[in-house]
């Protein structure tokens, strides 16, 4: 696809004037800890995506569990556990080159989301890990989040998509299985290079 060099915003200034500017209330939510709302969401929230950054590039990685797998340590702590998986370490691998790490807390049923920022270190201190059990098998490592921002983030996007919205979930057997794409994105990625 050729984009037109006239429509591409690429410096903060050009962004800024296409935009308008945000509401007070929208910058002023921010904290930078855990306080007690902030707990009593991720306590709630059985799923998380992970974003970090890495010599690669980015990463962005979808964790589960029962609601408060990701615990509130302090207020500006997280552990987040890393169970047992496929092994590819994409999101974790990035932290030993850059610590930034962003969450994004979901809770089926609650239309908004939960954002916390920060940095984190991968620990792999058996006392720690040994409190994070699922199915007799302890964490493989604990991700330790120094929270840096935590705010709440509005539901729009959650309810554009439609996402809790029952009415609105695709059939799954009308998409393909999971083996059925792994299967033909292995052959893709043997085959000769188009390039």
């Amino acid at each position: 696809m050729q984009l037109n060099p006239e429509f591409i915003i690429a410096d903060e200034q050009k962004l800024r004037e296409h935009y308008a500017q945000p509401n007070k209330m929208v910058l002023q939510k921010q904290i930078d800890h855990i306080d007690s709302y902030a707990r009593q969401l991720i306590e709630a929230s059985p799923f998380v995506v992970i974003s970090t950054i890495g010599e690669k590039g980015m990463d962005c990685s979808p964790k589960g569990g029962d609601e408060g797998f990701v615990q509130v340590a302090d207020e500006k702590t997280l552990l987040l556990p890393d169970l047992p998986g496929n092994n590819r370490l994409d999101g974790i691998s990035n932290l030993l080159h850059n610590p930034t790490i962003g969450l994004l807390f979901l809770i089926p049923g609650w239309s908004e989301a939960f954002r916390v920022n920060g940095t984190a270190q991968i620990s792999v201190d058996p006392d720690l890990c040994k409190r994070f059990y699922v199915q007799e098998n302890a964490a493989r490592s604990v991700l330790v989040i120094n929270v840096e921002e935590a705010f709440i983030h509005c539901g729009r996007a959650v309810t554009f998509g439609g996402l809790w919205d029952t009415e609105r979930h695709i059939n799954p057997k009308s998409l393909p299985s999971i083996m059925e794409i792994a299967h033909a994105h292995i052959a893709l990625s043997q085959a000769p290079s188009r390039d």
